[in-house]
């Protein structure tokens, strides 16, 4: 995974990105390095428009866990087309939203130090060029009025009907295994949620 690698850029990714490139497709090249990325604290704490106002997976440094990312190397020589790439792809308001670690300019963007540091160490440990990645908070709290716990967010997804709670449960159960955040592990053994088909 090193040399695939080495000397270039890296798209980082933990969550839908991993089964739908969408428009990142053509400016990268597969395989993706399953569980090749560095650890980040994750877990399913934002609501989603694009995803119908499911829960999605997000960094998370206050409520996540260690999880492993994945990574996929960019056709792009420098780190702002590559976050140019990703941003269309998300769909995001801002190149604010997307973080970015240049190893050989020593730029860097994201809305959590400890998030840029873990990266800018797995990309010296790879010989990575540099990586980019969503930098999306958890607005659980925001969009809810309540605080985000594994009860709250339970009671929240219980809230879903129709296509909503179709796509938030096929959104989580299809998320790499490796993203074994806390609320996934719970809702693995609830039978409410066991229990929701999917299509």
């Amino acid at each position: 995974m090193s040399v695939f690698l080495e000397g270039r850029f890296a798209v980082l990714g933990y969550g839908s990105l991993i089964w739908d490139l969408d428009d990142l497709a053509p400016h990268v090249e597969l395989p993706w390095a399953m569980g090749g990325g560095p650890l980040l604290p994750m877990e399913f704490s934002r609501i989603s428009p694009k995803r119908k106002m499911g829960l999605v997976v997000v960094l998370d440094p206050d409520n996540g866990v260690p999880c492993p990312t994945h990574a996929i190397a960019s056709v792009k020589t420098d780190i702002h087309s590559v976050a140019d790439d990703l941003m269309r792809r998300e769909r995001a308001k801002s190149i604010e939203q997307i973080g970015a670690v240049c190893m050989s300019t020593g730029f860097v963007r994201t809305k959590m130090p400890s998030v840029g540091e873990a990266v800018k160490v797995w990309c010296e440990t790879v010989g990575a060029r540099g990586a980019v990645w969503t930098d999306l908070p958890q607005n659980f709290e925001s969009e809810t009025g309540q605080g985000f716990s594994l009860d709250t967010a339970i009671a929240y997804l219980r809230t879903l009907e129709g296509e909503s709670l179709l796509e938030a449960k096929r959104y989580i159960d299809y998320a790499p295994e490796a993203t074994a955040t806390p609320l996934r592990h719970k809702l693995n053994n609830d039978s409410w949620w066991q229990s929701l088909p999917y299509q």
